[in-house]
């Protein structure tokens, strides 16, 4: 699916979601045992394929939904003003539209979608299953349950990799600060932190379709990833080569899949580093500097970019004076003692942990 596609069928799972009106009325009508189509838009593409039914211009609530689908037609929604428009609708599609549902309501759910370009809502009376239309594709909604024992895997998933994570951020910090990297070592922080965002980004889905039920979820999930995109932005700005930015980077990593993303030459193509074919794992870098300087606590970040940006290598800032990071615009006696007395207290720590 395209970002377009993703963008609107989440926004579409916000609205059914648990807490909402739209969900309320859904339940209420598969508490009926009747069944509904429900078209999530109003304008002309909506009004040249309506025929019958009665004009509205009322609030959309879960009552009147439910009412107003106990009839045969379909139900219009403007969901920008929340109101319901036209009810007990017939639709009439464009029928050469293809289509791979088997019943009348999904298939003329699924053509109504394809040709306004509207989601639509299709509740099948004899299955008791809710289905989304959006962008040509099915979505079938599932209960809270079913969603948050997949999010709980999903979680307990994430758990183990920022675990490891950790440990391999804190091995490449000592080796940061003795010259020691390797393409090696900066390809498995990154390849791991790209599994990461990626779990994150499926996590952040179920949190989307739970609504109100996903949100002591979403605190689980801020509690593990606080921090950690900010930390794959400076890696990225430590190590990449000349000419490349993140958004390249991240654009080069979107198409990889997770199996091929395991390959650590993939990962250090999408860099740039290790050579053209990225099979030089063992090929020495050194880092800029900016991702150890983060990690000083009450360092500002602008600071820390000027100073990187003065110095060009970690190297260069470990062995500069007090005086010497003073000199840099922007940096007072406050912030130099800061940064070398932080970078003083990394270094021991890192080097204790590392040779513990």
């Amino acid at each position: 699916m395209t970002d377009t596609s993703v963008n609107l069928l989440r926004e579409t799972l916000a609205l059914v979601a648990p807490g909402t009106v739209l969900r309320d009325g859904l339940e209420r009508i598969l508490r009926g045992r009747t069944g509904a189509i429900i078209v999530l838009g109003y304008d002309e593409r909506v009004e040249s394929i309506s025929s019958g039914g009665f004009h509205l211009d009322v609030e959309l609530s879960a009552a009147r939904l439910r009412e107003l689908s106990k009839m045969d037609g379909a139900v219009t929604v403007d969901r920008a003003n929340n109101r319901i428009r036209r009810a007990n609708v017939q639709l009439l599609p464009n029928a050469s539209i293809e289509t791979a549902e088997a019943g009348m309501r999904h298939r003329t759910a699924e053509r109504v979608a394809r040709q306004t370009g509207h989601p639509v809502i299709s509740v099948s009376q004899s299955m008791k299953i809710v289905s989304l239309y959006v962008d040509g594709k099915r979505h079938v909604l599932e209960s809270s349950d079913a969603i948050l024992a997949r999010a709980n895997q999903a979680l307990a998933t994430l758990e183990r990799y920022t675990s490891r994570l950790s440990q391999t951020s804190g091995s490449l910090d000592a080796l940061e600060i003795e010259d020691l990297v390797t393409v090696r070592d900066v390809t498995a922080v990154l390849q791991l932190l790209e599994m990461v965002r990626r779990i994150a980004s499926d996590i952040d889905g179920y949190v989307v379709e739970l609504g109100t039920d996903g949100r002591l979820l979403d605190l689980q999930l801020e509690e593990l990833t606080r921090g950690l995109m900010a930390e794959r932005d400076f890696l990225l700005t430590d190590y990449l080569s000349e000419g490349l930015d993140t958004a390249t980077v991240d654009a080069r990593l979107k198409w990889v899949g997770s199996p091929a993303l395991l390959d650590l030459a993939m990962v250090a193509r999408s860099m740039g580093l290790g050579g053209p074919d990225g099979q030089d794992l063992d090929a020495h870098v050194s880092p800029r500097g900016l991702r150890i300087l983060a990690k000083i606590p009450r360092l500002p970040l602008v600071t820390a970019r000027a100073v990187v940006g003065t110095w060009g290598s970690l190297q260069g800032v470990l062995g500069a004076s007090v005086d010497e990071l003073q000199a840099v615009d922007g940096v007072d006696v406050r912030s130099a003692r800061t940064l070398r007395d932080g970078l003083s207290r990394l270094a021991e720590v890192s080097l204790v942990d590392r040779y513990a």
